[in-house]
């Protein structure tokens, strides 16, 4: 087993491997003869630009959408959607939440943004015009809120769990779930979410990587390990995970971020 699988596994799947189910499952003869689930492939980085980001931007959505960066923070109090000046990547805030509410993840679909929350069961739905938001209803939903993204026509929502889910965004009916598996194993702690090139791309919460997901499935088809890539020098006490993925599919460009970071970063993705 490769380096950054024993990493992935050991620090996401203590809690899938240790529950009750998993400690009493028994080998059946089907099981024991089964193919081996077929291993992801495994990716560094290239730094091909930075940015400054905002200390005080606690990350939970990232996209890129009509030649803009769009983000969703979060914290009691603090939580809004605001859209970067691609000149200057200087921020401005077009939506708030109540103080009460902990914003998650974002995505946009036609015209309408979509912004979870943490744990007040409730996405708002704002109208996008101009570079503006006007809040135009909201959907509740059992469970927690994590991360966002879509294909275009669904969108796909993370809980902190192994599962994603296809949501409908007219009525935000959940369609259908989808379990994530390594090798065979369920990724717990899915949070911010990407739609690339017809895949799904995924941060595993408290840690540096990203695994790349075919949506059919629910295989991690890649493993993108992300250590390093805010230095040293930048960290600081309020400073948090790895967190927030966009993907500009005109420019081909992939940018990443965390929570309160410093930086945000343009990489290129290459196979180890």
């Amino acid at each position: 087993m490769k380096y950054t699988t024993i990493l992935l596994l050991a620090a996401l799947l203590a809690v899938a491997c240790g529950n009750p189910a998993a400690r009493t499952r028994k080998t059946t003869a089907a099981t024991a003869t089964a193919r081996p689930a077929a291993a992801p492939k495994y990716y560094t980085y290239r730094v091909k630009e930075v940015h400054p980001h905002p200390t005080d931007a606690y990350t939970q959505g990232l996209l890129w959408h009509d030649g803009t960066l769009w983000e969703g923070t979060g914290q009691c109090g603090a939580s809004v959607v605001q859209r970067y000046d691609p000149a200057t990547w200087q921020p401005r805030v077009v939506a708030r939440l109540p103080r009460s509410e902990f914003g998650e993840g974002i995505a946009i679909v036609g015209d309408e943004l979509f912004q979870l929350t943490w744990q007040s069961n409730t996405a708002h739905v704002y109208r996008l015009a101009d570079g503006a938001l006007t809040k135009i209803r909201d959907h509740r939903y059992s469970g927690e809120g994590w991360g966002l993204t879509t294909d275009g026509e669904k969108l796909y929502f993370s809980d902190g769990s192994a599962d994603l889910h296809v949501i409908d965004p007219a009525t935000f009916r959940r369609e259908k779930r989808i379990t994530v598996t390594c090798e065979g194993a369920p990724v717990p702690y899915l949070n911010e979410l990407e739609w690339i090139d017809g895949r799904l791309w995924a941060n595993v919460y408290t840690t540096d990587q990203i695994v790349i997901i075919d949506p059919a499935t629910g295989v991690v088809e890649g493993i993108v390990d992300l250590a390093g890539l805010l230095p040293a020098e930048e960290i600081t006490a309020t400073t948090d995970v790895l967190n927030g993925i966009a993907w500009d599919p005109d420019g081909k460009r992939l940018f990443v971020t965390g929570k309160n970071w410093s930086k945000l970063f343009e990489i290129e993705i290459i196979e180890k």
